[in-house]
Order: structure tokens, then sequence, then C-alpha cells
């Protein structure tokens, strides 16, 4: 375990690839864990005067699709080394046309569609049943929108993220079913991350970054897929730029990111409805780290 307070940020789409380069003093960390090896090493470094651990999601190369990441032990290797808040990032489609490409949004809800996902880390363990009316919490999120003042960003306080299975995208009518359901968002990948660090007990804050209008939106019929892509990929190194600078203000600030007295920091003291009498001694040994 490392002493000092650790933050970690685990990058997606676009950050993923850039944020190791914004770190100093890095080192990297070969973490085991009872669900296999993270998606890579993870780094640790400093940024904004603080200790960081830095993932990335989708492995070097981007060789994880959404469905295949190692999600419970990307969490699990986090708590592990002693993190206790995660600042994620993700690429997203927007469902609304006031969200535009290039903006950031820190998300304050979820709609979980995902299906092929272990979202868990207690199966076989026992019955454990987190609270989750509030996925993101809202302390780090605060602290992350309070950080926005200032930087010429378009940054979003909240917004409701739907996360599909994936790696296909929507249909047209599922992207206009999404809005209905009061979707601002579309992504494959907040979920089942932000459970798994509830039931870690970790306080977890999803920046977006918005690369599109999802297809709801029409308007490119006839236009050329390369000059498309182009215009995609460079929305999304905006947004990433943004997020950096949004991520580095928050890291610079001087209040604590983590405060032991947030519910996410004791979401595991009512949830274990299994009697620990019946739950066996490797299990609860495998699983210590998770109520650290």
């Amino acid at each position: 375990m490392m002493s000092e307070a650790i933050t970690a940020i685990i990058g997606g789409t676009g950050l993923g690839d850039i944020l190791a380069e914004h770190l100093t003093g890095v080192e990297k960390l070969s973490v085991e864990t009872p669900f296999g090896a993270p998606s890579s090493h993870i780094i640790t470094g400093r940024m904004g005067g603080r200790r960081v651990a830095f993932l990335n999601r989708h492995g070097d190369g981007h060789r994880f699709g959404p469905s295949a990441v190692p999600y419970r032990a990307n969490v699990y290797a986090l708590k592990k080394l002693g993190v206790r808040s995660i600042i994620a990032s993700g690429a997203v489609g927007s469902l609304r046309q006031e969200i535009a490409p290039k903006d950031v949004v820190v998300a304050d809800q979820v709609i979980d569609k995902t299906f092929r996902r272990a979202g868990s880390f207690f199966d076989g363990y026992g019955a454990v049943h987190c609270e989750m009316a509030h996925p993101f919490c809202d302390r780090l999120r605060k602290r992350i929108t309070e950080s926005a003042a200032g930087i010429s960003a378009k940054v979003h306080p909240k917004g409701t993220y739907v996360c599909m299975e994936g790696p296909q995208f929507s249909t047209r009518a599922e992207s206009l079913m999404h809005q209905k359901w009061g979707g601002d968002l579309i992504g494959m990948t907040a979920m089942p991350e932000a459970k798994l660090a509830r039931e870690a007990q970790m306080c977890y804050a999803l920046v977006a970054l918005v690369s599109d209008y999802d297809c709801w939106r029409e308007g490119h019929a006839g236009a050329d897929k390369q000059a498309l892509l182009k215009e995609i990929i460079d929305n999304l190194q905006a947004a990433t730029a943004n997020a950096i600078t949004l991520i580095g203000r928050t890291l610079a600030d001087g209040a604590g990111l983590c405060d032991e007295n947030c519910p996410c920091r004791k979401s595991l003291e009512l949830a274990v409805w299994t009697d620990k009498k019946v739950i066996p001694k490797e299990m609860q040994d495998k699983m210590a780290v998770l109520f650290e």
C-alpha cells in the first residue's frame, strides 16, 4: 500500500492515449488481482501536485473493446494500490442539440443497458446490495464542476449517460428512444465501472468527452465518409484537450477529492445481507481489499 493519498484517472477513448504524457515522476506498476490482469500497467506519477494512478481502460493500442474491458480487475487493482477516488473519462455521442461536439459533460445519472459484462465483485460471495440512486459521487462531481470556472471549454455540470453494450452503434430508432428516456449522452463504458467503484467503496466521477451527435440528428446524407471521420476525430481531440485542462485544474485545487464521511466510502456498511458465518473464508480474504 502507498501511504500518500492517490487519485486514479481512468482514460477512455482519446484520453487513454495521451494523459500519461502529462504526468511527472512516472513509474509503471503491474498489479495482480483475483479477477485477472488489468487492461494495462498502472502508471503512477504526479499531476497538479497530487499523486496520481493512471490506467488506460482499453489497454495499449486500444486492444479491448467495451464489452471485453476487464472492469473488475481494473477497479480492484486501483483499490489495492490505495486509491479512494477515481476520475474517469470516456467518449460519448450527444443526444441533445445543446450538448455540442467538443463539449465536456460531468455526468450525474446513468441508464445501464449492458448485458454481457460481469457487474459485481461479489458473485459467489453472497447477497450484496449497494445503493446506486446517485451513481456518481456528488461531492467529487462538485469539485470537478467548480474547477471549470474560467476555462474556455463548455462544461455541462450534469447529464444522463445511456450505457449501451456495443460494439455496434445505435440504430436511429434506438437513438430517438434514448432521447425519450431522458438520456443526454450515449456511450459504452461507464457501466459496470461505476457500479464496481461503488462496491469498492470508492468515490467515482465521469468526465464525458463529446465527439459527435448520435444518429438521432440527421444531416450528413451524401457527405464524404473520410471527412466525417476526420471531423469526429478532431472533435474528440478537442474534447480531450478540454478534459485534460479540467482534470488538471481539479487536481491542482487544494481541496480534498475524497472525504471519509462520503456515502461512497461507506457503501458496504449495510449492503451485505448474507450471514458472514456462511461466507467461505477464502472469499472473505479475496474481498478484504474492497472493505478497507
